[in-house]
């Protein structure tokens, strides 16, 4: 079987095809995905985190670009400051633009934002949340960014608001 032999991050044309994989399924370590060329084989040493625009390179040197799927999301206006706190409060992954944010359907923090004065559309747009503070992609876990080699606990004041 034909596998994905490395990851090219934001991978410049040209391509030998596309696979369009919507917020989760561009997290991952090890699947079988299908092109309109074929099947080949991730598996990679670790969960990783794809954007749109990087690209598998194949064992036969063939090179596949990922593209984000549309999908259900959230379009939120208003005092987008305000709003934004709260959706990272709730660590939802969001897409910040100048006079929206986007988060994926959630009927929850629906509720939440419109009870908040948020006016809210629906759509189905593809989803590129904002990547991680320390880094590419999404974040996992607590992290103080590249190196957690340091010599002290983890008793940080801000623990009492993580279960």
């Amino acid at each position: 079987m034909i596998t994905a032999a490395r990851i090219i991050r934001n991978a410049p044309a040209p391509f030998d095809g596309q696979i369009a994989l919507d917020y989760e399924g561009r997290l991952l370590r090890r699947r079988k995905l299908a092109t309109g060329t074929g099947e080949f084989l991730v598996d990679l040493p670790e969960v990783t985190s794809l954007e749109d625009g990087d690209a598998f390179e194949l064992s036969d040197g063939r090179r596949i670009v990922v593209r984000a799927k549309p999908e259900p999301v959230l379009i939120v206006r208003g005092d987008l400051a305000r709003l934004a706190w709260h959706i990272g409060n709730r660590h939802t992954p969001c897409r910040i633009e100048a006079d929206r944010l986007l988060i994926r359907q959630d009927h929850v923090l629906e509720a939440m934002l419109r009870h908040l004065g948020a006016a809210i559309s629906r759509d189905d747009l593809p989803f590129r949340p904002e990547g991680g503070a320390y880094g590419h992609g999404r974040t996992f876990g607590h992290s103080h960014g590249p190196s957690d080699d340091h010599a002290h606990d983890h008793s940080h004041s801000h623990d009492r608001h993580h279960a």
